[in-house]
């Protein structure tokens, strides 16, 4: 008997609107097959269904033009429609038929840079495998370089049954069916839902797919879109003889039940026992875990697959807000230090105690990143106000770390709040990356499953906290060491420390991060050369970027020798290197990093934090000023320490396409951490000189 695998696509649902009682078709499958969350995100921030069906084409991100003829839209634009294919050649079977505009298509996907091209699942299955097309949006799934579905069906929901979809279907390897897609309504955008009566529709449309098909076949249900301007992550379910009741995995995102779109591509390739193009970023699915075919199983499933969308969603709402928050709070923060600084005219103890807050304040600011990541460690996404729900669960985190870094002995110390903070932060996002990176996915600082740029390691923000809190960390050991060990063991603890760093960050298992050594090693390198007392010069620094460089390309040459499955992304771009598609990958991430650099509200917190540097601490005349150079010459591995952080977010900001956001989020780490140091300098003095 022939191996049959039915892929029908749908989308504008999720998980919460499925139930026994409303969509039995869908439950039937959760409940005996392996399910998931697919990452649906094509071009832009919502994917329309043409979108979805041409990235299934492509296995890659796709998307048609809008009506001014940019495939960049705005997520209210109207969606562009699914042509009806020309039917060439209609007899009793299946047609040949031609998709209108398919140039267009091909065009606008040039245009992208992401390397799609529509029609490569069609044309790699060609004369390989029968196929059959059901509907609209899956001629366009499995249409050949010209834009022509070899096997064409109409379908007419309204009459079509079981027993002629059985029949159309036949002996044929692989058919795609167009379910439809559920549109998103409301009079609140962001609170829409797909209406009941259409998840019925299709899940009575599945249902009667489902009534057609063998014992031994492989049904795969997948969300392709979104019905509305709302992205979310949509419902995937596979049953099969391959697949039973469980969870899906996918090596793509290396998340348990998340999976892309793109791996849906791969995945009909290798179920048609067709060769896998190596440069497709999508991976072949499969069951990670078996569970009970039951409705409890089903419902408890249910339950988990609804929380990872409620957490998708609801973060990708509050992220803008947190980062004006960041921005603002960071801006108010730094007049109050100026503020503090300048109130001279304070009795001692009133001033003592304004420069008591100050670092508490500080302190807890440094906090505020690990504790973005540690939320997660609790539902907030379950509570009605999601908003004070993720700030309560941040706020206590932060009170957690800061307490524990201001309590005695450490906390009366210099440099003692300083690398407790740093160490949390190090400590928090090494464990998350080695473990899996579950802490970062749907965080505040971290990674958007809606947004799909990145699923697993570090990513660039990530990056930028983690070498931050590295360098802080190696500041605060190498000072205590090279008082009561003397230079060489301070030396060694900033060698060791970024050693582990870079492994952590630049290991393919782990972090995956093919920008970050490089521009991490430099600012260790200066670091460890100032503390040696070895000046940098050109040629030094040639020889470092070389080093570094190297480094990188062995490490990218040794990923890409790893199975695909098993790549990093910087594995999969020197496969791109190769087939030519690497140029195209720097110039869409440049354009990124220039779109972000004018764009983003991070960009104002870079100035104000330099000018406030060379203001407030810098300037000759201020107390701050005083007090940051007592703190240099009590703590001598602070001035190289923080010269090699600026280089490493100097370098970090014109190699990474994250741009602007690499050093404000480092300067949201590092100068809280400065300005704790500087008051603690402040407050010895002062009790210095009551003891006087």
């Amino acid at each position: 008997m022939v191996a049959r695998t039915i892929l029908i696509g749908t989308g504008g649902f999720t998980w919460s609107d499925v139930s026994a009682e409303r969509t039995p078709a869908l439950w039937a499958l959760l409940r005996d097959g392996a399910s998931g969350v697919s990452s649906i995100r094509s071009v832009n921030p919502n994917t329309c269904p043409i979108d979805g069906w041409l990235a299934l084409s492509a296995g890659e991100r796709a998307a048609a033009a809008g009506a001014d003829g940019k495939a960049t839209r705005a997520s209210t634009a109207t969606c562009p429609p699914i042509p009806d294919p020309d039917v060439v050649d209609l007899h009793d079977g299946p047609a040949v038929a031609l998709v209108p505009g398919w140039a267009a298509y091909v065009t606008t996907a040039d245009s992208l840079r992401f390397g799609a091209q529509p029609s490569l699942l069609g044309t790699l299955l060609a004369g390989r495998v029968t196929t059959l097309a059901i509907g609209p949006g899956a001629a366009i799934a499995l249409a050949t370089a010209d834009g022509t579905a070899t096997a064409y069906t109409p379908v007419d929901w309204s009459s079509v049954t079981s027993d002629a979809l059985a029949t159309q279907i036949g002996d044929t390897r692989l058919t795609v069916i167009d379910a439809g897609t559920a549109t998103e309504v409301g009079a609140d955008p962001e609170e829409a839902r797909a209406p009941a009566d259409q998840v019925a529709a299709i899940d009575d449309r599945i249902a009667r797919v489902v009534g057609a098909l063998r014992p031994t076949d492989t049904v795969i249900v997948a969300g392709l879109a979104d019905g509305g301007s709302v992205p979310h992550v949509r419902p995937v379910v596979v049953r099969g003889p391959e697949f039973g009741a469980g969870g899906l995995y996918s090596p793509s995102t290396r998340i348990p039940d998340l999976i892309q779109s793109a791996d849906l591509t791969v995945t009909l390739l290798a179920q048609m026992h067709v060769a896998v193009p190596a440069d497709l970023g999508g991976a072949i699915l499969r069951q990670e875990r078996s569970g009970p075919a039951d409705n409890a199983g089903a419902a408890a499933r249910r339950t988990h697959l609804v929380d990872i969308d409620q957490a998708s969603h609801e973060v990708r709402l509050l992220v803008p807000p947190f980062f004006a928050g960041l921005v603002l709070s960071q801006l108010v923060f730094y007049l109050l230090v100026w503020r503090v600084w300048k109130h001279k005219g304070a009795r001692l103890a009133t001033r003592a105690r304004l420069i008591r807050a100050v670092q508490i304040i500080a302190v807890a600011a440094a906090a505020v990143p690990a504790a973005t990541f540690l939320a997660n460690l609790l539902p907030w996404w379950r509570a009605s106000a999601t908003l004070p729900a993720i700030v309560g669960a941040v706020g206590l985190f932060v009170a957690l770390i800061a307490a524990a870094a201001l309590i005695p002995p450490w906390g009366r110390r210099l440099m003692g709040p300083v690398g407790v903070v740093a160490l949390a932060t190090v400590a928090v996002l090494a464990a998350d990356v080695i473990t899996g990176s579950r802490l970062q996915i749907s965080s505040l600082m971290g990674l958007q499953p809606t947004v799909g740029g990145r699923f697993y390691g570090m990513g660039n923000v990530t990056f930028s906290i983690f070498v931050t809190a590295s360098l802080m960390l190696a500041i605060a050991v190498s000072a205590w060491l090279l008082r009561i060990r003397g230079r060489l063991a301070a030396v060694a603890a900033v060698i060791a420390i970024a050693l582990v760093t870079v492994i952590v960050d630049g290991n393919p298992a782990w972090g995956a991060d093919g920008g970050g050594p490089p521009a991490y090693l430099p600012g260790v390198a200066y670091f460890a050369l100032a503390l040696l007392g070895i000046a940098m010069t050109w040629k030094r620094a040639v020889l470092i970027g070389g080093i570094t460089a190297g480094l990188f390309v062995l490490v990218g040459f040794l990923d890409s020798r790893r199975a695909p499955e098993s790549q990093s992304h910087l594995g999969r771009f020197f496969d791109e290197i190769g087939s030519g598609q690497a140029l195209n990958i720097v110039i869409r991430k440049a354009e990124q990093n220039f779109g972000i650099l004018i764009s983003s509200e991070l960009s104002i917190l870079v100035p104000f934090a330099l000018v406030f540097v060379i203001y407030v601490l810098l300037r000759p005349t201020s107390w701050g000023s005083r007090a940051l150079h007592r703190s240099f010459e009590r703590v001598p591995t602070l001035r190289p320490g923080l010269i090699g952080w600026l280089i490493v977010m100097v370098i970090g900001f014109f190699i990474n396409d994250s741009g602007v956001a690499i050093p404000a989020v480092g300067a949201a780490v590092a100068i809280p951490l400065v300005i704790a140091i500087a008051t603690r300098t402040l407050l010895e003095e002062i009790d210095d000189g009551r003891h006087a």
